[in-house]
């Protein structure tokens, strides 16, 4: 196996040795160089093109933001953040994904991390994923709001009542914000998402995704009902599911075990919304690596009343969910990213 070459960027002397030792002992890991600002690093990646570039957010001068808008404008490659999990690092976290920074690793203990350790086994991980991710030159199609017509759609005669459910992973932040701006604010279904995230990043993906769609978007709670035009995001750290209620559909939010290592689990979701009766269920499996969510589509598929759809695998940063998804035979759709949007309220219309 080629070993996978890597730029540690950061402020810290102490941080820069730190995560070079944690990359370097995993023996298919060479740094080939450390950056302490966002100008060193631009630098040497002109220089030495790096596979992969760890990337610090907070850094003085050329910040990790407005590096990486560089990177993907002109060295355009798989890029991993090191965050702080304070609100503000938070929604720099978000923007950095949808900026088109592939992953992010949250620091335990803020900027200088002595616990770092505790994140090791993750970093190794996201830099072997990333080296088999496909990363594209950012354009301003990517980050701007989409012009939403308002234009109604027109309930389906076929079906009373619709539910959308959709399920990502690695690329998802900036996936769904090809997705949820380009569908109508009158759109008549709820919109029910599970985004593989931490507690503590979750809020601020919704309040950036609200802020760029007609639709609503918010971080789910447990016990509210679901309205038809809103979207709901699974919190970090919980399992989301749906039930039916007395008035509508219910969110239920539980800390019941991870499931192949995912809290939230797609395929809880998923397995939740197929025991749903006399319902017309559209299911989206979009960018992200492993197969999660995979048996709750199968599930669905039985349950019937199901139209699926996967993202292809041109447009996904990791074609992992999408291509696990597709050889259950599940799919009816295979769309590229900007194209979902329009495929979910073309199967809605019947």
């Amino acid at each position: 196996m080629s070993r996978i070459t890597v730029l540690v960027v950061d402020d810290s002397a102490f941080m820069r040795k730190l995560i070079t030792d944690f990359l370097e002992e995993s023996g298919f890991i060479e740094v080939v160089a450390t950056a302490r600002n966002g100008h060193d690093a631009l630098s040497k990646i002109s220089q030495l093109n790096p596979d992969i570039i760890t990337l610090d957010i907070e850094m003085p001068g050329l910040n990790g933001l407005q590096t990486l808008r560089r990177i993907m404008e002109e060295f355009p490659r798989p890029v991993i953040m090191l965050s702080s999990t304070a609100q503000e690092g938070a929604e720099h976290t978000i923007q950095s994904l949808q900026l088109g920074a592939i992953d992010f690793i949250a620091k335990p203990s803020g900027a200088i991390s002595l616990d770092l350790h505790k994140v090791r086994q993750e970093l190794l991980q996201k830099v072997q994923m990333a080296s088999h991710s496909r990363v594209r030159k950012i354009n301003k199609a990517n980050i701007e709001p989409i012009k939403q017509e308002k234009k109604s759609i027109t309930q389906s005669k076929r079906y009373g009542q619709h539910i959308v459910c959709i399920g990502t992973s690695t690329g998802g932040p900036r996936a769904l914000q090809q997705v949820l701006p380009r569908l109508p604010e009158d759109l008549e279904a709820p919109v029910f998402i599970v985004q593989h995230m931490p507690e503590g990043f979750t809020t601020s993906l919704a309040a950036r995704l609200h802020s760029l769609s007609a639709v609503n978007v918010k971080e789910a709670e447990d016990g509210e009902l679901a309205l038809n035009g809103t979207a709901y995001i699974a919190p970090g750290g919980f399992h989301m599911k749906i039930e039916k209620a007395q008035n509508g559909l219910m969110i239920k939010l539980n800390k019941e075990y991870p499931r192949n290592g995912h809290r939230p689990s797609v395929d809880t979701m998923f397995e939740s919304i197929s025991k749903l009766e006399n319902i017309h269920k559209v299911a989206v499996m979009m960018t992200g690596m492993g197969a999660d969510g995979t048996e709750g589509l199968k599930k669905l598929k039985q349950s019937g009343d199901l139209h699926a759809i996967s993202e292809s695998e041109k447009t996904s940063i990791v074609f992992g969910m999408p291509k696990t998804a597709y050889q259950t035979k599940a799919i009816d759709a295979v769309e590229d990213v900007q194209d979902i949007a329009a495929s979910i309220l073309k199967f809605i219309r019947g």
